[in-house]
């Protein structure tokens, strides 16, 4: 099954919460929305993220707006007015984010690819 970014099948927000971030992931579609479900759990999330993640990664999903919102816990170094890091605030995190692949099958229509 072909990979594709997240971006192809949702749109991203971060932010932060002392020394935490949080992002949302909001999918485009439903179909789009099961994948994300299916796929991108805590755990891949964590790995992805290696390196920034230092804590937990706590997962909610939000079925009723067809999103998932990520705790990405102790990934920011002490939050912004603590830390040395150059996004202390975790406003990148959701680009980075929506650079992660899935299998995507061939024929979900993909309105952002």
């Amino acid at each position: 099954m072909p990979r594709r970014p997240l971006s192809a099948l949702a749109h991203a927000r971060s932010g932060d919460k002392g020394p935490h971030s949080n992002v949302g992931l909001v999918a485009y579609s439903p179909e789009g929305y099961s994948l994300l479900k299916e796929q991108v759990t805590a755990e891949k999330v964590r790995a992805y993220f290696e390196g920034i993640v230092r804590g937990e990664v706590i997962r909610y999903e939000l079925d009723n707006l067809l999103a998932l919102n990520f705790i990405l816990g102790d990934s920011l170094g002490g939050g912004g007015s603590e830390s040395m890091l150059n996004d202390a605030q975790g406003k990148t995190h959701a680009q980075k984010l929506l650079a992660m692949e899935i299998e995507v099958p061939d024929e979900l229509e993909l309105p952002h690819e």
